[in-house]
């Protein structure tokens, strides 16, 4: 293995092993300094896992409710053993994938913790390969044993692509037992039969909606007012309709003021209103948010500014400091697999001198994968407004779409803003069955700079839910048919 590279990625999640692959088709001799397992947290402890759980709840819920489709289905059970093991799985399958494609590129791939100890001033980066770190929770495929790449390697150009980690609160650390991250809420021993969430975010709302569908008592409790709070407000109300009704209860504009354990769990003391109570359950769940990880790299060492734990980079993940780059969610928001994979091959192909698009941010599509499903892309309607903007707002209801009632999926809606000037889409959102296969019509017609206009004379099949997006354009400018 040659100590010298063009390209020197350190990390191997969704944005560092995307750029690799890219870097080895344009002809760039590329390394990834990986120091747990490749796949990242998206694929080994994210992403992936987490909707082979959601998958298995779904399965159970349609179980429980045959009688619905008219099937005579005896009462279901779940072994959540077997539930895991699936889970563990599906992500063991595609953490070797990854691996395969690392082969196939001809890729290197150097085990252990990564430091930038030299970069800057015209000549190549060099970054000091170490121990692997020990990581908190043990990954799927632990790192290989034998050679590690212990050593000191040069690199014309080295990408920073180390992803981030659930933050955590001062007492209310995790440990394994009583107070969960999304690490031990993957793997649970047994199915608690109550839990309380901490933070209502994409990861917090998921795990809620698996357990709860699995039958746990859970509780949400959420500091901002409103639940799902990057979400547009009309889409958060109408997903909490829906939990609450599925028997989540869910405490908005709450805060966790304590936290103790117990013998049998924890007690949560929570703030509300001037009011305070003591919530009890067998475990706590703690999605409260996540954070770079910038320890260890020596990044300020070498002049890179990071401002709040996260890397600041330009629209093409340049870094202040000639030769280092960052992509994914150690570049900040959104931390995403999705934007971190575009990420990187923009990266990639703004060092190569191709003319690369920028990324565009406010394109980047979010998914929610609980029951129902949430969706968006681009600015909510408040958003859209706090700029200034005039705009026109259209809106469907699953319940007027033939396709979702049919599938016994009537509760949603489609929600669309536009420039009431210009017919620019600014926004799409949605809750309800299948919108996160959806979203992606709206992206693609928000990056073509499709208008109102053109949507509106797009022909969509029938019977499909798709039908909705169509529909919640045509209500925005008063042409609404089914409705």
């Amino acid at each position: 293995m040659a100590d010298t590279y063009d390209i020197l990625i350190i990390g191997g999640g969704p944005g560092g092993y995307v750029a690799a692959i890219r870097a080895a088709q344009l002809g760039f001799k590329t390394a990834v300094v990986e120091r747990e397992h490749l796949g990242g947290i998206c694929l080994n402890w994210g992403c992936i896992p987490t909707k082979a759980l959601l998958r298995s709840a779904e399965v159970f819920h349609y179980a429980e409710h045959g009688d619905n489709y008219g099937l005579k289905i005896q009462k279901p059970d779940f072994d959540i053993a077997a539930v895991v093991k699936r889970s563990r799985g599906v992500s063991a399958q595609l953490n070797g994938g990854v691996a395969g494609l690392m082969k196939k590129n001809k890729v290197d791939v150097i085990w252990g913790q990564a430091k930038l100890t030299k970069a800057g001033k015209g000549g190549p980066v060099e970054v000091e390969v170490g121990e692997p770190t020990k990581p908190a929770v043990q990954p799927q495929n632990p790192v290989p044993k034998g050679v590690l790449g212990h050593g000191t390697y040069k690199a014309r150009h080295v990408i920073v692509a180390t992803g981030a980690r659930p933050r955590v609160l001062p007492g209310i650390e995790a440990d394994g037992d009583r107070i969960w991250t999304y690490f031990e809420a993957m793997k649970p021993q047994a199915m608690p039969k109550s839990l309380i969430v901490m933070g209502s975010g994409a990861i917090g709302i998921e795990f809620a909606s698996f357990y709860r569908t699995m039958g746990a008592d859970v509780t949400v409790v959420e500091l901002l007012p409103q639940i799902l709070p990057v979400e547009d407000a009309e889409i958060a109300a109408v997903a909490r309709k829906q939990f609450e009704k599925q028997g989540m209860k869910i405490l908005s504009d709450a805060k966790v003021a304590k936290v103790a354990k117990t013998a049998d769990g924890v007690e949560v003391t929570v703030e509300q209103g001037g009011k305070s109570q003591v919530l009890k359950a067998e475990k706590l769940i703690s999605a409260v948010g996540v954070q770079g990880n910038t320890e260890g790299l020596n990044l300020e060492g070498v002049g890179v500014t990071v401002e709040r734990g996260l890397i600041k980079t330009d629209p093409y993940g340049r870094t202040n400091v000639e030769g280092v780059y960052a992509i994914g969610d150690v570049a900040g928001a959104p931390m995403l697999a999705h934007k971190a994979e575009h990420e990187g091959t923009i990266c990639i192909e703004k060092i190569k001198g191709m003319d690369a698009h920028p990324m565009k941010r406010t394109q980047i599509p979010g998914c929610t994968y609980c029951q129902p499903q949430i969706a968006s892309v681009g600015l909510t309607e408040a958003k859209a407004k706090e700029e200034g903007r005039e705009v026109k707002v259209g809106r469907f209801r699953f319940l007027a779409n033939g396709k979702a009632i049919a599938l016994g999926e009537p509760d949603g809606m489609v929600k669309t803003v536009f420039d009431a000037k210009t017919g620019e889409l600014l926004g799409a959102h949605m809750v309800g069955a299948e919108v996160t296969e959806l979203i992606q019509g709206f992206v693609i017609a928000m990056g073509l700079e499709t208008t109102e206009e053109e949507l509106m004379h797009t022909v969509f099949p029938h019977p499909t839910l798709s039908e909705m997006m169509h529909e919640s354009v045509l209500d925005a400018y008063g042409k609404v048919i089914h409705m």
